[in-house]
């Protein structure tokens, strides 16, 4: 007997698995409109579009599992994470899709909203904030902008061996930083960034990429604390943070 396994839920979206087809439902039919365009004008593979209803998108599942998972030690290979990370230097080489990501100035407010919620909130340490803070604003630099996912965790690209098979979840594709998209899929896998530079295949800022690791996190507190998600659970986003601090 197939069952429905519910892959993720908040008050935003939802997204259950029935045998080999995941059912995504969102709110926002914008975010569903950007993840289709997306995944018809990445490079890369994708999860194959079966039908779209508002408000509900049905893709095909794919192949393999998730690279990683936030908080879990990754069981994949090395030579998986060059794979990604090979991947996503096609992705940023692609045409830029016709749709502006967010500006610099909108990154900074919000770095300075969620900071302020932080510092008051006490779900972490005021030092920890504050240094984070600080390796946070390498990030807020002008870029040449490429196709980023937007949204590019581990967990939403699918390897089968050392070869990736499909990559998921495109509703915050954009014009973007290309190290932020390297930044979310080895943010708590730092291990693995060596391999995802190597495959990436050319030079980048480390320093960049790990401070979008703390600005990921900063600015990610508060919305998983409003959706029932615990932030300090081991490898997560006040992990992150920690780690950061004391890695100076």
């Amino acid at each position: 007997m197939t069952e429905v396994e519910v892959v993720v839920a908040h008050n935003e979206r939802a997204t259950v698995r029935v045998g080999e087809v995941f059912l995504k439902i969102d709110a926002d039919q914008s975010k569903t409109d950007v993840e289709v365009e997306a995944m018809l004008r990445a490079p890369v593979p994708t999860a194959r579009i079966l039908w779209r209803k508002p408000p509900v998108l049905a893709l095909a599942a794919l192949q393999g599992n998730a690279l990683g998972r936030l908080g879990e030690p990754s069981t994949t290979t090395p030579a998986a994470w060059a794979a990604a990370g090979a991947a996503v230097r096609i992705l940023h080489d692609a045409p830029l899709p016709p749709w502006p990501g967010r500006s610099l100035d909108e990154i900074a407010s919000e770095l300075d909203r969620e900071c302020a919620w932080l510092a008051t909130s006490g779900v972490a340490p005021t030092g920890v904030i504050a240094h984070n803070r600080r390796i946070a604003e390498i990030a807020l630099r002008s870029w040449t902008p490429v196709f980023t996912h937007g949204d590019l965790q581990a967990s939403h690209v699918f390897v089968a061996g050392d070869e990736v098979t499909g990559v998921i979840d495109w509703s915050e594709a954009a014009q973007g930083d290309p190290l932020y998209d390297l930044a979310t899929l080895t943010l708590g896998h730092p291990e693995h960034l060596d391999k995802v530079v190597d495959g990436y295949g050319t030079d980048v800022d480390l320093d960049v990429i790990r401070a979008w690791w703390s600005l990921r996190s900063l600015r990610g507190v508060r919305w998983l604390v409003a959706h029932g998600f615990d932030p300090a659970a081991p490898g997560c986003e006040i992990d992150v943070l920690n780690r950061q601090a004391m890695r100076g």
